[in-house]
């Protein structure tokens, strides 16, 4: 069951965001000695370069993953872990080596199970992966990580990490985490504003379409939808 959390604007979902991350960072690292959360791209970045700054954690024991990746050069636009680079890496006391990246030189397929290598050294091989945190977007066709409304990899079960050559928006090659890796994490997060979101969130939270972005229920684990008020608007309009 997914904890909807409303904050009145964007400053609070930012807070409310980082406090979150911060008690899951911390717990982690108390038990584990490391915190392996998955980033999205997005109006994420912004949110996390303005409220990670914020926190208490011992940043050295945090390793970055992507939830998916654009399969770009690194200072491309469209490059996920680019746009980190340049705006977070500055913010907090972290290094490039904490972010566990693509091969932006591979095709999609290479990419896809190199990064599954990667990933092995941080999860057990024989298990599926357990992030501490997946920090994921929501489109505005219901969309999440690479999985988009209709695509085959929906179905996924078997494969961590799958390429995307035909993803409908652009760029066409990326990697993306499947669902069964997303729904075994210990907690995600959904942080959403603005009014042009709240017909899907009203779509996802209250009509239960079945979108991607609605189809991430993990099954041993936490769900946040935290939102402010306008895209909060379709699902707490009284009347």
């Amino acid at each position: 069951m997914a904890q909807i959390i409303v904050e009145p604007d964007a400053v609070g979902v930012v807070s409310k965001l980082a406090e979150i991350i911060e008690k899951n960072a911390n717990d982690a690292i108390k038990a584990n000695d490391i915190f392996k959360i998955g980033l999205s791209g997005g109006s994420l970045v912004k949110f996390l370069s303005d409220g990670l700054p914020a926190i208490t954690t011992d940043w050295s024991k945090w390793r970055f993953f992507f939830c998916d990746e654009r399969v770009v050069p690194f200072d491309h636009d469209d490059s996920t872990f680019g746009v980190y680079k340049t705006n977070l890496i500055d913010k907090i006391p972290i290094t490039e080596d904490q972010f566990i990246t693509i091969d932006s030189d591979f095709s999609a397929v290479e990419a896809a199970n190199d990064y599954i290598k990667k990933m092995a050294v941080y999860f057990p091989p024989d298990s599926l992966p357990r992030f501490d945190l997946l920090l994921l977007g929501m489109g505005p066709d219901g969309h999440t990580c690479s999985l988009f409304p209709g695509h085959r990899l929906l179905e996924e079960t078997s494969r961590w990490v799958c390429p995307i050559n035909d993803s409908p928006k652009p760029p066409p090659s990326r990697i993306t985490l499947t669902f069964s890796v997303i729904n075994n994490a210990k907690a995600c997060i959904f942080a959403i504003t603005g009014a042009s979101k709240a017909d899907m969130v009203k779509r996802i939270l209250k009509d239960k379409e079945k979108l991607p972005a609605g189809r991430v229920q993990p099954t041993n684990g936490n769900l946040y939808w935290i939102l402010d008020e306008e895209a909060a608007s379709g699902i707490t309009e009284t009347g």
